[in-house]
């Protein structure tokens, strides 16, 4: 009998965007819109004081603030490395004061961003799906022996499919967000960053189960309001203590930004959204 577990899709319909203040908005366009090739979102947000950038179909939301940093990296994929190499040589010199660097691999470049934050970037590749353009996965550096318990929280509270595999620090737990996303958690040695507050915000099928799980153990810190919740303790769900700590913005499938058509440059030609298929970058059609 043919197994078809790949088709499913947990609860966690799609990580939506990742919140990161930057205390310079000029600085932030430059890295994200100049080098990493992203686009402002012109529709919301446009202002000097807060800046959506829009990554195929999903965001980044960049108020203006002291910077937060994730302790981890952020793997983004990213059309035609060769012409983000060439952006990002252009920025060495304008952000030769900010802790902005970068290195290329065969298949992925690293870049560690103006206030600090580790971004991964790859080509469009069957591991990613059809995503050709688009935040693929978060990945957090956690404690010696918490990603177990962290994938248990996952498994038992959002209903997502989880995968913990060994790695030489400990354990890998790979969450699965809808069909092409993924939030990683790497257990390290040494010591872990302070959480300083950054948030990522997810669109879940099943809104009340997860809600009646966290608020019947005091765990919602700000209650439902325009369709979401927030919540930023995950707990070990046998013992309930805290295990690490991550603010989501938990959305319903009926919050008014669910599926807002993101604009997104293509050096092409668009405004339109792609997808890879066999014959390179064609239109997404939902």
């Amino acid at each position: 009998m043919v197994d078809y577990e790949n088709e499913d899709v947990g609860n966690i319909f799609s990580l939506e965007h990742v919140n990161l203040q930057v205390p310079d908005q000029n600085i932030a366009t430059l890295f994200y819109v100049v080098g990493l090739g992203l686009t402002r979102d012109p529709y919301l947000n446009v202002g000097l004081q807060n800046m959506w950038v829009n990554v195929g179909e999903q965001q980044f939301h960049l108020p203006t603030r002291p910077a937060q940093v994730i302790d981890g990296c952020i793997g983004l994929v990213l059309p035609q490395l060769d012409a983000l190499r060439e952006r990002l040589m252009t920025l060495e010199e304008p952000l030769r004061a900010t802790k902005f660097s970068w290195s290329a691999a065969e298949e992925q470049i690293e870049v560690m961003g103006p206030w600090g934050n580790r971004f991964r970037c790859h080509a469009a590749g069957e591991s990613f799906g059809d995503m050709a353009l688009g935040l693929a996965y978060v990945e957090f550096r956690v404690a010696q022996g918490s990603a177990v318990p962290i994938a248990g929280f996952y498994q038992k509270v959002l209903d997502v499919p989880v995968i913990v595999t060994s790695i030489p620090d400990g354990s890998l737990a790979v969450v699965r967000v809808g069909r092409n996303q993924s939030l990683r958690f790497r257990e390290v040695n040494g010591s872990i960053s302070l959480y300083d507050g950054h948030h990522i915000a997810i669109y879940v099928a099943r809104f009340s189960r997860v809600y009646t799980f966290l608020k019947n153990r005091n765990l919602v810190f700000e209650d439902v309001s325009n369709h979401q919740f927030r919540f930023k303790e995950i707990i070990d769900p046998e013992t309930n203590s805290v295990v690490f700590q991550l603010e989501h913005e938990v959305r319903s499938l009926y919050h008014p930004m669910f599926y807002r058509p993101f604009t997104n440059r293509d050096p092409r030609q668009s405004q339109r959204m792609y997808r890879r298929g066999r014959d390179g970058l064609v239109p997404y059609r939902r």
